[in-house]
This record gives C-alpha cells, sequence and structure tokens, in this order.
C-alpha cells in the first residue's frame, strides 16, 4: 500500500496551490483506479509519475494486455468500456503473472479432498451456504476423477472462510463491488484456501453476489486452474450476475482446463437400467487403439476435432498431444448417443448434430433453442430417413450430406439444397468406398472414413492419395 501514501504526499502540494476542476479529478480518479487495478491483476510495477505520464510506453502495453485479456479493443486507452470493466465485481486472483507464493502451476497429488466451512457470512443462513458450497464442489466432481468430503473440524485441504479487509493473507479485501473472493492453488497450510469478502452482500439467487457462481470459480483455482480469457468461462474472471443459475454447465473451455490437471472421470462400468437401441445392453467403453474402431460421426469444434463414438467421443486439441475422452452428456446431456452425423460451419460458430430424422444445433457447449428440427426441413426428400454423413467446406460454404451411395449439395449462403443433386459417390469421388460413415475437412483434403478405413481425398485431383486406419487420428 506504499503507492498509495506516496501518491497522497505527492497530491497534497498539487491541491492546494491549483484546485482541480471536476473533469481534471475525473481523470485523476480514473487514472488512480487503473493503476490500481493493473497493480493488482497485471503484474505492473511503477512508480506515480511513470504512470501519469501517459506516453509511457509500459503503460500502454499494460493497458493493452488487460484488454486483449478481457475481450476489449486494444487500444491501450482508458477509454469508457475499459474503464467500466476496471469498476465490474471479480475475482481476486490476478490474471497474469500470479500470487508471489504461488510455486508454479501445482496439482493435488490425490484425487479425494475435503473441505470445511471455517465461518459464515451473516448474509444467508447456514444451510444455504453449505448449500452452495456443495453444489459448487459437485461442478468439478463431476468432470474429474476427484471426490470431495466436508470436514467440521481441524485442518483441510480447502479451508473455507468469510472476513473483511485486512485479514491475515497479505491480500486484503476492498469492501463492496471491488474483489469479491480469492483462492490459492492446491498445496499444504494457506494453499487450497478460499477467502470471500463479507462486505459483499451474498445471496442465493442474482439479487447480489451468487455465492455458488463465485464459489465455483474460486474452487478452480483451489484446483490448479488460472484465470482463462474465454467469456463463456466459469474461469473468466469478471463475475457474471446474468448466468441462468437453473442451466449452469461448466464450458468446455474450464472442462479442458481441469481435464487437463486431473484428466476426464473414470467411465462408468454399470449398465442402463431401461437398455435402447442408442445405448445396447452390454455394450463396452470403446478403445482408441483398437484396430477395427469405426466412428459414428466426426466434427470439427473451435479448431478441435470431435470423434462421436457411441455416447462417448474424443476431443483432439492442438495444445494437448493426447485425445481427451468423454461422455456426451458430459457436455451436451439432451443430445443423443449413437450419432448418424455431425459437422461444423464456420462461419455460423455452430455445430450441427443429426440423429435419425431430426437433427440438433450446438454453439460450444450450448444446444441452441428451436431444436431438433426434422431433415426434411433442409430440403431433403420424405424417402431419406437419415443421414450417414455429412461434411461443411467452409472455404466454398457447401455442406456435402452422404446418404447410401449418394449425396447433396447444401448452399450455406442461400441455405438451401441445391439442384441437380444427389449425385453418385463413385462419380465426384472415385476410390472412395460407398458407405461413408464420416468424413472430415483437413489441410486441403477430405478424409472419408468407412468402418475401420479412412480414404485421404484429394479434391484438386480427384482421386484417393492415401488409405489409413480410421483410429490413425488419435495418435494410434
Amino acid at each position: 500500500m506504499m503507492h498509495l501514501a506516496f501518491l497522497v504526499l505527492l497530491c497534497l502540494p498539487v491541491c492546494s496551490a491549483y484546485p482541480l476542476s471536476g473533469a481534471a479529478k475525473q481523470e485523476d480518479s480514473n487514472r488512480d483506479l487503473a493503476q490500481q487495478y493493473l497493480e493488482n491483476y497485471y503484474n505492473l510495477k511503477t512508480d506515480v509519475k511513470q504512470f501519469r505520464r501517459k506516453e509511457s510506453n509500459l503503460i500502454v502495453k499494460k493497458i493493452q494486455q488487460m484488454q486483449k485479456f478481457l475481450g476489449l479493443a486494444a487500444t491501450g486507452k482508458l477509454d469508457s468500456d475499459t474503464l467500466e470493466v476496471m469498476r465490474k465485481p471479480r475475482c481476486g486472483v490476478p490474471d497474469v503473472g500470479h500470487f508471489h507464493t504461488f510455486p508454479g502451476i501445482p496439482k493435488w497429488r490425490k484425487t479425494h479432498l475435503t473441505y470445511r466451512i471455517v465461518n459464515y457470512t451473516p448474509d444467508l443462513p447456514k444451510d444455504a451456504v453449505d448449500s452452495a458450497i456443495e453444489k459448487a464442489v459437485k461442478v468439478w466432481e463431476e468432470v474429474t476423477p476427484l471426490t470431495f468430503s466436508r470436514l467440521y473440524e481441524g485442518e483441510a485441504d480447502i479451508m473455507i472462510s468469510f472476513a473483511v479487509k485486512e485479514h491475515g493473507d497479505f491480500y486484503s479485501f476492498d469492501g463492496s463491488g471491488h474483489s469479491l473472493a480469492h483462492a490459492y492453488p492446491p498445496g499444504p497450510g494457506l494453499y487450497g484456501d478460499i477467502h470471500f469478502d463479507d462486505d459483499e452482500n451474498w445471496t442465493e439467487d442474482a439479487s447480489g453476489t451468487n455465492l455458488f457462481l463465485v464459489a465455483a470459480h474460486e474452487l478452480g483455482h483451489s484446483l490448479g486452474l488460472f484465470h482463462s480469457a474465454n467469456t463463456e468461462a466459469l474461469m473468466y474472471p469478471l463475475y457474471n450476475s446474468f448466468t441462468e443459475l437453473t442451466r449452469f454447465r461448466l464450458s468446455q473451455d474450464d472442462v479442458n482446463g481441469i481435464q487437463s490437471l486431473y484428466g476426464p472421470p473414470p467411465a462408468s462400468t454399470e449398465e442402463p437400467l431401461v437398455p435402447t437401441k442408442s445405448v445396447p445392453s452390454g455394450s463396452r467403453t470403446p478403445a482408441k487403439c483398437d484396430p477395427a474402431l469405426s466412428f459414428d460421426a466426426i466434427s470439427t469444434l473451435r479448431g478441435e476435432y470431435l470423434f462421436f463414438k457411441d455416447r462417448y467421443f474424443w476431443r483432439r486439441s492442438h495444445w494437448n498431444s493426447e485425445p481427451e475422452f468423454h461422455l456426451i452428456s458430459t457436455f451436451w446431456p439432451s443430445l443423443p448417443s449413437c450419432l448418424d452425423a455431425a459437422y461444423e460451419v464456420n462461419s455460423r460458430d455452430t455445430v450441427f448434430i443429426f440423429k435419425g430424422n431430426e437433427f440438433w444445433a450446438i454453439r460450444g457447449n450450448e444446444v441452441q433453442a428451436g431444436y431438433p428440427r426434422g431433415i426434411h426441413t433442409l430440403g431433403f426428400p420424405p424417402t431419406i430417413r437419415k443421414i450417414d454423413a455429412a461434411v461443411s467446406d467452409k472455404e466454398k460454404k457447401k455442406t456435402y450430406f452422404f446418404v447410401e451411395d449418394k449425396y447433396w449439395r447444401f448452399d450455406e449462403n442461400s441455405q438451401s439444397m441445391e439442384q441437380g443433386f444427389p449425385r453418385l459417390i463413385a462419380d465426384d469421388f472415385p476410390g472412395v468406398e460407398p458407405k461413408v460413415d464420416a468424413v472430415l475437412q483437413a489441410f486441403g483434403f477430405f478424409y472419408f472414413f468407412s468402418g475401420s478405413s479412412q480414404f485421404e481425398f484429394d479434391p484438386n485431383a480427384r482421386m484417393v492419395t492415401r488409405i489409413l486406419k480410421s483410429n490413425s487420428w488419435l495418435h494410434c
């Protein structure tokens, strides 16, 4: 806090000799806010004189860094949008750098963790606090191998408390409406602990600061996650009071982050109570390197590849060399299993999922309203009851639908099926097996999957250039 005292000393003679106008006072107030914000959350180390020098490259870069991380235009200026964001309530953990006590990026070396609620806020009944914390714990428990139990005395891995202002950890709270809470990464002693600012108005709903949402965010830190720049993520640093609480789910970004530390939850070995065609009785979890492995559907999603099989899918991303394995229901509870086809339309940031005579639209981890719809709304004749495979060419903005030995082409610009179709697959994609399970476009090629084989097709040369195993994409 030394820089604040220094600021006061600097200001006294100036303010006495030259009374500031309202605009000048506001400008000073904005700079004070920005300095404090950048020091707290963006590792700014500077003196007041340097900060007040408008042309300082360091300050401009720090403001740009903050703007870029929080999804603003990176102007480097303290414009109204930037100042508005700086005034919003948020998590007290920095966005850049880290608490100086953080040793790297730690994680818990065990899968069973304990937590203890040390004290309570007067804003809520005790059972409401207990429920909010338990619900927040389950958010992370559902997508990892981690399990949690509550202690009522003694030292737990995660100690949870409410406090105001200075509370013994050198990271003082700042009153209502600013830093809501902070948490420490995994480890002994203070590490793993969560502190809530009791100057906030903690609530069960959106009328104040929702305890569940903040607790779930802080638990992410307690498990080893830092902030995300993805505005849809729970780990985005700004508090979102407009989150739909009754339909809350982790974003894919959150799930990817936590599973990069701990992996996915163990696959259930229990059989469904009522076997259906979608999940046959006695079905086994597919093994990615099974030489006979085939896929139900394949799609891209925001630069990643999704390979669907039965009620599961593998997720391959550029930043994780090992494909992740998930239940479809973990991300999209309302989607069916054993899909028929899937494809992404990049220009719409949407993935379309097909099963039988219906299809769904998903954006991120949200199924869009108004779905499922019938496949015949796309222009298929009533004789077509299902789609075998689909792929969208993002350059030409054409989507190809494969049904048995034929294919249709859909124009994404006009949102209509093109004239002159269907055509035979053998005529336009010579060398490709006529029964297509899935299609993927990548690296300038089309990859046609049929059973355990895939055909790499060069659309310019109009020929199959290689035949590979279907699971070669999974590093098998």
